[in-house]
């Protein structure tokens, strides 16, 4: 396999460019430019250029306050599953 090497500024740009779309993974953007994923990967690194982890960029990961309801509550989730049992079906 060959080795290729991309100039600095060709590198700034790309790892600008997965900073300035935050609904796009390193994938998508690599394909864009043409390049191998974790190639554009290791630049973002190098560079320090993070983003939150979560699908695709979401920063909460709690529900807002008052949005659990009785029907949501993990108490009434593990009474529901233990009080479904699966039917069984011969065939």
């Amino acid at each position: 396999m060959v080795m290729k090497n991309y100039p600095p500024q060709f590198k700034a740009d790309a790892v600008a460019l997965y900073r300035s779309r935050p609904e796009a993974t390193i994938r998508q953007v690599a394909v864009d430019l043409e390049i191998n994923t974790e190639t554009l990967r290791n630049w973002v690194r190098d560079a320090g250029a993070s983003r939150p982890r979560g699908r695709r960029g979401e920063t909460s990961v709690e529900p807002p306050t008052g949005s659990c309801t009785t029907a949501d509550s993990p108490a009434t989730t593990k009474s529901t599953r233990t009080a479904v049992k699966p039917s069984s079906t011969s065939r």
